[in-house]
């Protein structure tokens, strides 16, 4: 679907056997990553291939289930264009952020992304493309891989608010969660521009013990009333505005 709308992806080819992984393989090369195509997230539903690996082993380890195989793309980031539209076509954006995973878990996400302007222009562009491609209606986030040359390979989507645009309440006029309820309800959407630089943390697990009073004037605190602090899962998260944005 991305590719029928003109955005750039990685290689692909759908598996449903080990021979359809055996061929596609050998038609991808061997640096491949093998992903459920349901039920996959925060690194779950994923095997890493590479030369002399196992491909019944791995076959095995997906739960031998529908999924897809990507080639595995070097890029230099990872960046999350976030746009809001409304049914009538009136869309806004804000400023993409950059993203950095640890453990198949985002970690952080920080604006302004540290690419030319060219390319955070560019990445908002695709976004937008892909809504009006969905003739989505709220908001949307476009994960995106920057490559060598500012090239942008899509890399995954979310037709929702995102944890990577958790930041934009406190640091733009009109934050994502505001801007998806304008969106639906046919309300003009605010003035998404970005007044503060900021950093997203995510609270993993036990990480979300946090005693507030180490808390400063720039660091916000959101807990989600996850029962449970389960290990990689994602409990709450806080944001410090980093200072003025200037861009």
């Amino acid at each position: 679907f991305l590719e029928t709308a003109g955005i750039a992806c990685a290689p692909w080819r759908p598996v449903s056997s080990l021979a359809e992984l055996e061929a596609a393989h050998g038609a991808l090369g061997p640096n491949a990553i093998l992903k459920t195509r349901r039920d996959g997230y925060d690194g779950k539903g994923q095997v890493r291939l590479s030369t002399g690996s196992d491909l019944a082993a791995a076959w095995t380890e997906i739960g031998k289930q529908p999924c897809v195989l990507e080639t595995l793309v070097p890029f230099d980031l990872e960046i999350s264009a976030i746009v809001a539209r409304r049914a009538d076509g009136q869309v806004a954006g804000w400023s993409p952020s950059h993203n950095q995973h640890e453990d198949g878990i985002l970690r952080r996400s920080v604006v302004p992304a540290p690419v030319p302007q060219t390319v955070r222009d560019a990445a908002r562009k695709t976004a937008i493309r892909l809504a009006e491609a969905l003739d989505h209606v709220g908001v949307l986030a476009l994960e995106l891989f920057v490559c060598e040359g500012g090239r942008l390979i899509a890399n995954e989507f979310a037709p929702r608010v995102h944890n990577s645009g958790h930041w934009t309440p406190e640091a733009c006029l009109t934050g994502q969660f505001e801007a998806h309820i304008q969106a639906i309800a046919g309300w003009p959407i605010g003035d998404t521009t970005r007044v503060f630089d900021a950093e997203m943390v995510n609270l993993i697990g036990n990480e979300a013990l946090v005693d507030p009073a180490v808390l400063s004037d720039a660091v916000s605190l959101t807990l989600y009333g996850k029962g449970e602090a389960r290990p990689g899962r994602k409990m709450g998260h806080t944001v410090r505005r980093l200072g003025i944005a200037d861009d």
